[in-house]
């Protein structure tokens, strides 16, 4: 039968290459319900038109009178601004991918999961603000929630069948980003350019920047507490250089199931898109005689204070992984445009996370209050390490 697929974040990297595989697969598979970018609109018009979408809609109203230009007269039905975004979210597919990167996607994430249906998570930051939420809304809706983060989607494979009783832990993996073997001074200098250069990877901006100062494994660490039900202390995060294995899990019998492949987002997005069969994907393999060595590394804690500032926010629990998240953000988008430095980001994170209450937050409303109070409260922490650098 034809699945039928929304693609929230479809003009990003992962919406691109979820539509790859979907027009490499056999003739008639998939079908586009839903398509939604931020403004990119001459990327999401193509789209539109080459898969015979039945919605598109951008988040940004000031883009409408250009999606209106592009696509007028398709048949293709239009909107834009937030409440777009959600009416497309809540569109009736069988499958849909939430790739809108940041606490952006949380809104629409819900909306996704509260109608049913698969739901492909590649936005963690929707779990690490609201996982009470985000968890809740699934299982009433009887939702299938799918992780498309490479280590958790690695995770998910190596529990298949698992109760979860003999799980001693899961390992997550992590590149190292391209500073794993810099000095300190040599970090504080860092160039955007530079944070952006991925050693294996291939991402937007943001995910980029994470990755260089490992707030993203960090971030991950949260999702992943919250996705397997598992405390702080049953995961562990390894510096992985070859990229190779995503994902580990660690049993109470001594076995160790690992999940492998080429680095490669394709593959985790091909898994969850045909879960829980599985479909011909043309990726890169791994070669493994090529490859030659596996290497294992605990990360640097003190060049990488970013992955203790998560792991202490998912211990402090309410509100203060939604305030980690949101300072996050600010601090790497003010590092992009060069108003701080790269060091700056996790001391920004880490003296908002100390100025604001971590009150859990009441529903929805809530968590978006305690999300905009601790943007605003980042920005300041930014403006005062700028000033006195």
């Amino acid at each position: 039968m034809t699945r039928s697929v929304s693609i929230l974040g479809a003009t990003g990297s992962i919406g691109r290459s979820t539509m790859a595989l979907m027009e490499a697969a056999e003739p008639g598979a998939f079908r586009i319900e839903a398509l939604v970018a931020n403004r990119d609109v001459a990327t999401l018009a193509t789209q539109a038109r080459r898969f015979r979408a039945r919605f598109a809609a951008v988040a940004d109203p000031d883009a409408w009178p250009a999606l209106k230009e592009a696509l007028g007269g398709s048949g293709i039905e239009l909107a834009a601004g937030p409440e777009a975004v959600v009416e497309a979210a809540s569109r009736p597919a069988d499958w849909t991918m939430a790739a809108i990167v940041g606490a952006a996607g949380l809104r629409s994430t819900l909306a996704a999961l509260a109608r049913g249906g698969t739901l492909a998570l590649a936005n963690k930051e929707s779990l690490v603000c609201a996982a009470d939420l985000v968890l809740e809304t699934a299982r009433r809706a009887g939702a299938t929630l799918l992780p498309v983060d490479s280590e958790h989607n690695a995770v998910f494979q190596c529990l298949a069948g698992c109760d979860g009783a003999g799980i001693e832990k899961v390992v997550l993996t992590a590149s190292g980003g391209p500073f794993r073997d810099w000095p300190l001074e040599r970090m504080a200098r860092v160039t955007p350019e530079q944070a952006l250069k991925h050693p294996t990877w291939s991402m937007g901006a943001k995910i980029s920047i994470d990755s260089a100062t490992m707030m993203n494994k960090g971030l991950e660490v949260i999702e992943a507490a919250r996705l397997f039900t598992l405390p702080a202390g049953q995961i562990e995060v390894l510096v992985h250089p070859q990229s190779a294995v995503h994902g580990m899990v660690q049993y109470a019998d001594g076995s160790i199931l690992a999940q492998l492949g080429s680095p490669d987002m394709r593959t985790p997005i091909a898994h969850a898109l045909a879960w829980p069969r599985r479909m011909t994907a043309e990726i890169p393999r791994l070669d493994l005689a090529a490859l030659a060595k596996l290497e294992f590394f605990a990360p640097d804690p003190v060049r990488f204070p970013a992955l203790r500032l998560a792991r202490e926010a998912l211990l402090a629990g309410g509100g203060a992984p939604t305030i980690l998240n949101a300072a996050n953000e600010v601090a790497v988008a003010l590092f992009l445009e060069r108003r701080i430095g790269f060091l700056d980001i996790a001391a920004v994170v880490e003296e908002t996370l100390a100025r604001l209450p971590a009150a859990d937050p009441d529903g929805l409303e809530g968590i978006l209050a305690l999300d905009a109070a601790a943007r605003a409260e980042a920005a300041r922490r930014a403006e005062t390490r700028a000033a006195l650098a």
